[in-house]
């Protein structure tokens, strides 16, 4: 069960998280500054935080994944280990930082210890690794040595063009605790298959401009299917950037290209169960504000402040469907 909260103070939002039903085994905080993370509750299992700023009129919110139906339950700090009735281990992991110098290092140093964590749980990121989400602070200036240290370790450990990559979000977006990059992952052990997806008439391969992760990732798992639809901007099968300074035609293009992923993994909107929308600047939102409130009448989401890799991309979304 996805849900997103939005409030106008943190006591209220603590408050109101409390009343989610299930086991919460994901949380994550976007907040509107750093000093924020200090009033937030210390809590085990995967929790993140991470400035980015709400756009409509609230000061924080949080996006909470919980589930009811399950054999077990372990919380760690900044991990949730989570067993369903099928026998799979579902893992996520939240608020993974490093202080080494420079966006380059600190990526490489997060995914070598992700990869440490998932080897003692008897896993490992190429099989396992289904989702994702990187922030950077300062995307303009970091993001070129988060994608170098990232493109370099999968490298190492054998993800390339010829064999698969995985389903992510790269985002401008501030640790709390002064880094300069922050990783979340969800990750899955088990009787699962896996199905990349691409839309090659509206997508380019990532690669071609020298990022590595997939568009999209369909999982089947037990008696449910989830698609997991990575950061998507208005970009054609070329690489290009469409509609350049035209925040709403590049709203519809990305809404486009979505749906078509979500085709491509068996879904549609009326499957979407939480969406994520990421501006460069504040200033548009008011020009998007109310297609994306159509789209999403029926779906959790949040839209905040937070640029995308390219200066021309202005709007930027992500999802996950679900279909039982």
């Amino acid at each position: 069960m996805h849900r997103i909260i939005k409030c106008k103070t943190i006591e209220e939002l603590i408050e109101v998280t409390g009343t989610v039903p299930g086991e919460v085994v994901f949380k994550k905080y976007f907040l509107s500054s750093a000093v924020q993370a200090k009033s937030l509750p210390s809590e085990e299992g995967a929790v993140s935080a991470i400035v980015q700023a709400p756009l409509d009129g609230n000061s924080i919110a949080a996006w909470i994944w919980s589930v009811e139906d399950f054999d077990s339950i372990l919380r760690k700090p900044g991990m949730t280990i989570v067993r369903d009735r099928c026998g799979c281990e579902h893992i996520w992991s939240a608020g993974m930082t490093s202080f080494a110098s420079g966006s380059e290092a600190q990526t490489t140093e997060i995914l070598e210890s992700y990869e440490n964590g998932l080897e003692s749980l008897g896993m490992n990121l190429p099989d396992h690794c289904i989702r994702t989400w990187i922030y950077v602070h300062d995307i303009d200036n970091n993001y070129a040595g988060m994608v170098k240290g990232r493109r370099e370790n999968f490298e190492k450990i054998g993800l390339t063009p010829r064999t698969h990559y995985i389903s992510s979000t790269g985002i401008c977006g501030s640790p709390a605790n002064g880094a300069l990059v922050q990783m979340d992952a969800y990750a899955v052990k088990g009787d699962v298959s896996q199905r990349y997806l691409h839309a090659p008439t509206h997508l380019n391969p990532t690669y071609e401009y020298g990022v590595t992760f997939e568009r999209g990732t369909r999982l089947d798992c037990g008696d449910s299917r989830r698609v997991f639809i990575s950061g998507t901007a208005s970009i054609n099968n070329r690489g290009e950037v469409v509609h350049v300074g035209d925040v709403t035609a590049q709203a519809e293009r990305m809404v486009e290209n979505v749906g078509v992923l979500l085709a491509e993994g068996g879904a549609s909107f009326a499957d979407v169960r939480e969406v994520s929308v990421y501006l460069r600047n504040a200033a548009d939102y008011p020009k998007v504000a109310g297609m994306i409130e159509e789209l999403c009448s029926d779906i959790p989401y949040v839209v905040v402040l937070a640029p995308v890799c390219r200066p021309d991309w202005l709007i930027e979304m992500e999802c996950i469907a679900e279909i039982r």
